[in-house]
């Protein structure tokens, strides 16, 4: 999908789910891995937004590329927060097997003290798993970051600190005049209105594309309201208070099948009455910015 001519930026979404994986029948044409979007710029190392199952797709189709070219993989990441269904695919990662491949892990510190580096590998061992991330023949390094401005290859990054359950991060990305914000768990006001943190408001002001949660259903809100996400009826007003051009809605709830999406009133259209290209993401799209 064309978002903008002269295409700088390809965006490619892995996985677009939230809480856990569900493949299956019901779900084979919007996909069942969970968040995983990956962005190139020209020739240059990918970024990735996230390491849920989607990563497992995305490291077993450019594998090879990278063993064709004969030099290992060196890929940057971005890391929301450390929920499970945005970190478990990491040991499936297939370039780490190749020696010599790095992965550069960038995340939030966490407020109990103990540091990104030691979070990820106490996560990642026996007895939870059967081996540590020090057994790969590839390297991953983590790096804590809040609240900072850095630049990550052809990228500027923004990282803030976001409303969700536990240390969360949404970023922005720009690349020359090409802007992705992306904030895929967002807590919405519990008492359901549409009022929309400063922080993000900053990180999706006038961006190109806006990737946002969209997990719940209203009524499925009133009953979860205290659960960290948000109604697709908030991702579009926060596009709106934020001059956002295209919105993709994201982080679709296990239960939703393709059917459920199909018949969503946001499957792809301008939606005139709000002024948001909104549409919804699907596993094995690809944007152009």
């Amino acid at each position: 999908m064309t978002i903008r001519g002269n295409t700088k930026v390809h965006v490619s979404f892995h996985g677009v789910r939230g809480s856990t994986p569900c493949p299956g029948p019901d779900t084979a044409r919007y996909g069942g891995n969970t968040s995983c979007v990956v962005l190139r710029a020209g020739e240059g190392d990918p970024l990735i937004l996230d390491l849920g199952t989607g990563l497992r797709t995305f490291g077993n189709a450019h594998r090879h590329s990278f063993e064709n070219a004969g030099e290992p993989m060196h890929a940057r990441a971005l890391l929301t927060h450390l929920h499970w269904d945005h970190v478990m695919g990491l040991p499936f990662f297939s370039p780490m097997l190749n020696p010599g491949a790095t992965l550069d892990v960038y995340g939030p510190v966490q407020n109990d003290g103990i540091s990104f580096d030691t979070a990820m590998r106490e996560m990642i061992k026996p007895p939870m798993f059967p081996v540590r991330l020090s057994d790969f023949p590839g390297e991953f390094r983590f790096h804590s970051i809040v609240n900072k401005d850095f630049d990550l290859g052809d990228f500027h990054i923004s990282a803030r600190s976001i409303p969700h359950i536990g240390e969360t991060l949404g970023f922005r990305i720009t690349h020359e005049d090409v802007v992705v914000a992306y904030l895929p768990d967002v807590q919405q006001p519990t008492d359901g209105s549409h009022v929309v943190d400063e922080a993000i408001l900053e990180l999706a002001a006038d961006a190109d594309l806006l990737i946002h949660d969209s997990q719940y259903t209203p009524p499925e809100f009133e009953q979860r309201a205290h659960w960290g996400h948000c109604t697709p009826e908030f991702a579009i007003a926060t596009a709106q208070k934020c001059g956002v051009k295209s919105l993709a809605l994201f982080h679709h709830d296990p239960s939703r099948t393709d059917h459920d999406l199909d018949h969503s009133p946001y499957v792809s259209h301008e939606n005139d009455d709000h002024g948001v290209h909104t549409f919804i993401s699907r596993e094995g799209m690809t944007l152009c910015l």
